[in-house]
């Protein structure tokens, strides 16, 4: 019982999540193996490609620098559905209500909900709201599904990367955890942090202008890039290396990080993307990126260098190289 307690007590992210997954819930509920597990499932349905996924969220604070939990929760789920090369549709909402909740914040969120959905493209269509009563949940909980659909051939996928191919990120990392954190803390930090909350869509339809040089798309969530980047290192069965000095930090998170002994590779992100791409299309990703609002600071950070069980290594600013691994719990909890 005390390892059932200390497993389930760590939030999405950590490497003990991910064993829970593995050993109990997807065995139970699935035959999907581990090279399979991405960030929405492919279907085959009448002819058509669709893509289908799901999310919850319960960050806290609800309201933070740059979003809330309502904009989150549309651009998070948007972004697993485009992140499998998929235009998204259609959008449902599951609303967890504390009973009390204030009414002008729900409004609030749903407001934005409701922007973040059209500047998307995809289309709310049906829901659920549940009250519990008073201390039987944090305010507001939120569940979001996605469907969307794959126009093209090719098969976008985290078992997908070669050796060779490039890692590119589209700018900044750690940007969401450290604002989430921020606030929740009441940090007095005079350096602008925001959350990168976007829908990723746009850019990614732009990406598919690469075709077969496109391996592998991935937004860097929960766990950071260094958690993404080690799950796509296990389903491939190859070995990443990273350069820390081409890793884009902004001054102010790099300095928080300092301060609090983050490291921002383990930071959450939720406008950022990670692209496999094979090396002769690299400048091009790299261009398409940069023409595109959400991909300015694009940089390639990486590379995968040899087939292998599935590691992650990086190359220090000093010359050294160290292991990159998934945290045993997670640095930062309830930020998306």
């Amino acid at each position: 019982m005390e390892n059932d307690l200390i497993l389930l007590g760590h939030g999405s992210g950590g490497k003990l999540s991910h064993q829970l997954l593995d050993s109990l819930i997807i065995p139970a509920l699935s035959s999907t193996l581990p090279a399979g597990q991405n960030d929405a499932a492919l279907l085959e349905v009448s002819g058509a490609r669709l893509a289908f996924t799901t999310d919850s969220y319960v960050v806290d604070p609800i309201f933070f620098p740059g979003g809330n939990i309502g904009d989150l929760a549309v651009n998070g789920t948007v972004n697993d559905l485009a992140m499998m090369g998929a235009r998204p549709l259609f959008l449902s909402v599951g609303l967890i209500l504390e009973e009390g909740f204030s009414q002008a914040d729900l409004s609030r969120i749903l407001a934005s909900m409701r922007s973040a959905a059209d500047a998307a493209g995809i289309a709310i269509v049906t829901g659920d709201t549940k009250v519990v009563p008073k201390g039987k949940a944090d305010r507001i909980f939120i569940n979001t599904s996605g469907i969307g659909v794959l126009e093209h051939g090719l098969r976008i996928d985290g078992a997908a990367g070669r050796v060779g191919d490039k890692v590119i990120v589209n700018g900044s990392i750690g940007d969401h955890g450290i604002a989430v954190l921020s606030a929740r803390e009441g940090l007095e930090i005079d350096s602008g942090i925001k959350s990168d909350s976007a829908a990723l869509n746009g850019l990614v339809g732009e990406l598919l202008a690469l075709g077969t040089g496109l391996h592998a798309l991935r937004d860097p969530t929960r766990g950071g890039v260094a958690t993404t980047l080690k799950e796509i290192a296990l389903q491939s069965g190859v070995t990443i290396m990273l350069h820390e000095e081409s890793l884009p930090v902004n001054a102010g998170v790099r300095g928080v990080c300092a301060i609090l002994g983050l490291d921002p590779l383990y930071v959450a992100n939720e406008g950022k993307l990670l692209a496999l791409v094979a090396p002769e299309r690299a400048e091009e990703a790299l261009e398409i990126m940069r023409r595109h609002p959400l991909g300015a600071g694009a940089a390639v950070i990486g590379e995968l260098v040899e087939n292998s069980a599935g590691r992650v290594m990086m190359e220090t600013s000093v010359g050294g190289v160290r292991g990159v691994e998934m945290l045993a719990g997670e640095q930062l909890p309830r930020i998306c």
